[in-house]
């Protein structure tokens, strides 16, 4: 079982389960736990591979191909030992992709969906990081590709706490479990592909940054063609990680949010 962290609020019969993305872990909801603990009971957790969850990796079924189901399905048997009959969900880049694949397979464990940082399409550049990475990702070490990864995708000077965090938290990765969570870039298209056609009935928030230029524009098309479902706000002077760049605008929408449903 992947390694996870409650923090209960005794006032409270709600759960809110944080999904990082890859290469980061439990740790980049710092500025969120605090927060959400005075509304909420809190399942924050390490996806296999990374954070505390790296010490699993000995468990065999971990070693089996990664599939976006598969890492969906870790969070589930989390979800399922605690009891947690349903969850609001809140994920980061990649982490995203985990709640929506959630989503599809166990609609009835999921209250609601607050998406920070969405990827629902990669456009050019990202198909071209993903291309450079196929092709270098035995030549290169994995902390270089992932260096210039966070520098394509959080370019801007206001983005460099963010990028630190992201790459600090990636040097606790081995190469191995970089080169698997990679792989899940030969699915990542098709399965982008349905999200963006199909709509669940879940109430969905999408909440992305103005300089998020890889990922917002096909956010801004999806949040009005799913309007009977999704909201979507753009924090100004903000990159692809929102709840760090602009933690205090992210947790007062996303907690208006999951009051409001």
């Amino acid at each position: 079982m992947i390694s996870y962290t409650i923090y209960k609020n005794e006032n409270s019969k709600q759960w809110v389960t944080f999904v990082h993305g890859a290469g980061g872990s439990a740790s980049i909801w710092f500025k969120q736990i605090r927060e959400f603990q005075k509304h909420f009971n809190l399942l924050v957790l390490d996806l296999r591979g990374h954070g505390k969850s790296n010490e699993t990796n000995s468990n065999k079924s971990f070693l089996k191909k990664y599939t976006f189901k598969s890492i969906a399905e870790d969070v589930v048997e989390v979800l399922d030992f605690l009891k947690i009959e349903k969850s609001h969900f809140i994920g980061i880049s990649l982490g995203t992709i985990v709640i929506r694949q959630l989503a599809e397979m166990h609609p009835n464990k999921v209250e609601s969906m607050i998406m920070g940082g969405a990827i629902l399409k990669m456009n050019f550049r990202s198909q071209i990081l993903m291309r450079l990475g196929t092709v270098f990702k035995y030549v290169l070490p994995y902390l270089l590709l992932y260096r210039l990864f966070a520098f394509v995708i959080m370019p801007n000077k206001n983005h460099k706490s963010s990028r630190n965090l992201f790459i600090n938290e990636a040097k606790k990765l081995y190469q191995k479990e970089f080169i698997r969570w990679f792989k899940l870039t030969a699915e990542i298209n098709p399965i982008l592909r349905w999200f963006r056609q199909k709509e669940l009935n879940i109430p969905t928030f999408y909440i992305m940054g103005d300089e998020d230029y890889m990922f917002l524009p096909s956010v801004r098309k999806v949040a009005e063609r799913h309007c009977l479902s999704s909201r979507l706000c753009v924090i100004k002077n903000c990159g692809h990680v929102v709840n760090v760049d602009k933690h205090l605008v992210f947790n007062l929408e996303s907690i208006q949010f999951i009051k409001s449903n």
